[in-house]
């Protein structure tokens, strides 16, 4: 059977990606490092926002991502963090973030004081990795619970990230899940991606993480 091309996708994606590339450029213009954080549902990037603010304060922004409620962008306001929420619901609830929403929000946004941008983009480990969003540094949270076989059954997403954050580390001594193992499937999936292992709850690790920001805003 003959196969053609799906032309209205393909020209969704270019769009997307002229859009993402403009996205990438302006914001390293202004000295602002974007990173786009993807996971599944209950990864921690919240938990991981939180506790960011505690060591970057007000010069930090989240454009928040999901179908429907606020509820992230609640939780992060109440850091002391400012929020954008991008809401896909009333448009047929896409599972990821596109960048031209992006590029409309950060046109509402105040962005003056600003270090970091980060986007906190709908959970799931398949749609948010299929679309550019213009980030400098796209980073994956995978936490311990969701078992060692996750970056091989989603490789997208750990191929198109150049971050992994392995995330909850402080539940290891309750589960049966090697991280060593983790790591290795990781790094077949992603030979040059970075990891960092933490615990949001506890702090350990977390200065791996704040030593990763710092080293990339000075890039």
């Amino acid at each position: 059977m003959e196969t053609k091309e799906i032309k209205v996708m393909k020209k969704i994606l270019n769009i997307n990606d002229s859009i993402a590339d403009e996205l990438r450029i302006s914001l390293k213009e202004k000295g602002i490092l974007y990173i786009n954080l993807m996971s599944s549902p209950g990864s921690g990037k919240t938990t991981l926002l939180e506790k960011t603010a505690e060591k970057f304060g007000k010069n930090i922004f989240v454009i928040e991502g999901d179908i429907q409620t606020t509820l992230d962008a609640e939780r992060v306001a109440k850091a002391g963090i400012r929020s954008f929420q991008i809401n896909t619901g009333p448009f047929g609830g896409d599972c990821h973030l596109e960048s031209g929403w992006i590029k409309s929000a950060i046109e509402e946004i105040d962005l003056s004081g600003i270090e970091i941008l980060f986007v906190e983009n709908i959970g799931n480990l398949v749609c948010p990795a299929e679309f550019d969003v213009g980030a400098h540094i796209n980073a994956v949270v995978l936490s311990v619970t969701e078992g060692e076989d996750k970056p091989l059954k989603y490789p997208l997403a750990f191929r198109n990230s150049q971050l992994c954050i392995i995330s909850k580390t402080d539940l290891l001594p309750y589960l049966d899940i090697n991280i060593e193992k983790i790591k290795e499937n990781i790094k077949n999936v992603n030979p040059q991606m970075d990891i960092i292992e933490l615990s949001a709850k506890t702090g350990e690790g977390f200065e791996n993480w704040v030593k990763f920001l710092n080293y990339n805003l000075k890039k």
